[in-house]
């Protein structure tokens, strides 16, 4: 095959790829193997253009016995590392073969079984602790305070808050999973989200009543209506009312607003928006980018001490992305914080 016509193959190869001759230098490269590089391989040896000592030896033993082979090469960039899955199949012809090489990015599945990773670890630490306390109370009641009426009662009390923490935990994991399920399923049911705001404020004004936190509700004119998951979106604002007398409760207030917006640029159109509002000690900055991460706590003591599972505003996320919405958070340190739920407004 002329080179040029060895080119125009390579470079209608859709990923990037190069082939290395039988004189061990590179005879042809597209412009997405280039780029790779980063610079001109063509002419080059091909262990000056790769230099990845494993990726050596697999070309080596490909070009020795013909056999197609794999290795793994890691790019190391300033925004991110890239992982590269190298294919290696040789050329037909005698050897010493000429190789031909094709990189297939494989960092979203490094990223996927890291998630895996983190996501197994995190629920196994956060079903240990509780674990291991009423394994330890379990064990002191069946011997030291077998006959210690006292004893036993704070125990089991203790044991009966342990046991409603993993239930929580438990709960929310399933919640989460349900989600992720429907989350490219599109809703099509008709919400009133005001109505829904109503619903919840009062369902958790005990909450409030007892904390001694006052909550102020902006009612809209009418209806806001939008296109929804009544279940769904409930839990939506539930989670965010319940965080913000949990967590703002050092305010003394929370605000609670419905409203509509003719037109809003980050929705393209009309939209439906739910704030709400908190006066507590606020959050850092650095901390918000990753608030709806899984199990991330700012304050991860005092999110236990009060049942946060560190799941709530993940779960919040991914039931907002469902509803095609926007979930915006502003806080300063000493200001409270603002979470509010952006939705597109139902026609007509």
């Amino acid at each position: 095959m002329q080179s040029s016509d060895l080119l125009s193959l390579i470079a209608a190869v859709p990923l990037p790829a190069l082939v290395i001759g039988g004189g061990e230098k590179v005879i042809a490269a597209n412009a997405a193997a280039t780029e790779i590089i980063g610079q001109a391989p063509i002419g080059r040896h091909y262990m000056s253009v790769l230099r990845k000592p494993e990726l050596l030896t697999v070309i080596e033993q490909v070009r020795k016995d013909g056999r197609m082979r794999k290795a793994s090469m890691r790019q190391v960039r300033s925004e991110g590392d890239t992982i590269f899955e190298v294919h290696c199949s040789a050329v037909p012809g005698p050897a010493p073969r000429s190789v031909m090489l094709w990189f297939e990015d494989v960092t979203h599945l490094e990223q996927a079984g890291r998630m895996r990773r983190d996501f197994v670890a995190n629920v196994s630490h956060e079903l240990r602790t509780p674990l291991t306390a009423l394994m330890g109370f379990i064990e002191t009641l069946q011997g030291p305070a077998r006959d210690d009426a006292e004893a036993r009662d704070k125990f089991l009390g203790i044991m009966a808050r342990e046991a409603a923490r993993m239930e929580r935990l438990v709960s929310d994991l399933l919640s989460l999973s349900r989600v992720e399920v429907q989350e490219r399923q599109a809703p099509r049911d008709q919400v009133d989200l005001a109505g829904l705001l109503v619903s919840v404020s009062r369902l958790l004004g005990p909450t409030a009543e007892a904390a001694e936190i006052e909550v102020a509700f902006e009612p809209p004119d009418g209806p806001v209506m939008v296109t929804g998951d009544e279940d769904q979106l409930r839990q939506v604002l539930s989670n965010l009312v319940e965080n913000a007398l949990k967590y703002g409760a050092s305010g003394k207030w929370v605000g609670l607003k419905c409203y509509k917006q003719d037109y809003l640029a980050s929705m393209r159109g009309p939209a439906a928006i739910v704030e709400v509002r908190d006066a507590g000690q606020g959050i850092d900055p650095l901390h918000i980018p990753r608030l709806t991460e899984r199990f991330y706590r700012v304050d991860s003591h005092r999110s236990r001490e009060i049942g946060g599972t560190g799941l709530g505003l993940a779960i919040v996320k991914h039931i907002v992305n469902r509803h095609r919405g926007r979930l915006k958070i502003d806080s300063e340190l000493g200001q409270g914080s603002t979470f509010s739920v952006i939705l597109p407004l139902s026609e007509g």
